[in-house]
């Protein structure tokens, strides 16, 4: 897999007044987002606060009331849903997984579980992972297509902490090596800070939005999060590589 030449001044995606409504209830007003490459941008808020409808217009997969939604031209996407049930009776092993996508030769599968380091587990069962590694499968099941933006729901859901923080620095070292853009959601407020360029906080509305240090510092974000954000002070966002892309610090990669 190698890393995006796309034009770094070009957003990956563009959302600009974008609002949605279901049976008169509505759930998203006036969000503006855009990721551009090489950045990771993690979408955060409550339950009910429109991460999920966000993501979906972003994509493609819904149409917003009003607003408008560039993607790059010829943009790639590789997607990691939240939940993936698979048949426990159904023989898989996660090699096969990854070629249940057309096209998908066996050494692509195996490059893709090297890339997130699971390539010894390629005659496993899904159903014997654990999962951490269920993740990582789901990760290299979205680098099939060499993404230039990866959309990640949940990365590190039913992950132990040590494997939480493990993925969250593997999918820094795939922005580092790709050069492609990353858009997560997450619920997990303290790892994510730690592992982020720009935070979002969404209930509705953009309630606030910059990096992890101005983002933990805003009275709304506090209001939203309450004594849960407090914690956030014994977590630093420390970054050591360079971004070509407008931001007011720079980043450092973390070996996987």
């Amino acid at each position: 897999m190698t890393a995006s030449s796309a034009p770094e001044s070009v957003p990956l995606l563009d959302l600009k007044g974008v609002r949605k409504s279901f049976l008169g209830r509505t759930v998203l007003e006036h969000v503006d987002l855009r990721v551009m490459p090489g950045q990771i941008i993690t979408l955060i808020g409550p339950n009910g606060g429109g991460k999920s409808t966000l993501v979906r217009i972003a994509l493609g997969l819904m149409k917003p009331d009003h607003g408008t939604v560039h993607q790059a031209p010829d943009l790639t996407i590789g997607y990691m849903p939240q939940k993936l049930v698979i048949d426990p009776l159904m023989p898989l092993p996660a090699e096969r997984f990854l070629r249940l996508r057309p096209g998908v030769r066996k050494e692509e599968a195996r490059d893709a579980l090297a890339t997130v380091g699971i390539e010894k587990i390629a005659e496993t069962p899904v159903q014997a992972l654990s999962g951490g590694e269920f993740q990582r499968l789901l990760l290299a099941r979205a680098l099939l297509r060499n993404p230039r933006l990866l959309v990640l729901d949940e990365p590190v859901q039913g992950v132990d902490l040590s494997g939480q923080v493990a993925l969250y620095r593997l999918i820094g070292n795939l922005r580092n090596r790709l050069g492609c853009g990353v858009l997560m959601i997450s619920h997990d407020l303290h790892l994510v800070m730690s592992a982020t360029d720009e935070v979002v906080c969404l209930n509705g509305h953009v309630c606030c939005s910059g990096t992890p240090h101005t983002v933990k510092q805003d009275p709304a974000y506090l209001r939203l999060f309450g004594s849960e954000a407090d914690a956030l002070a014994l977590y630093t966002h420390d970054h050591t590589h360079d971004h070509h892309h407008d931001h007011d610090h720079k980043a450092h990669a973390h070996d996987a």
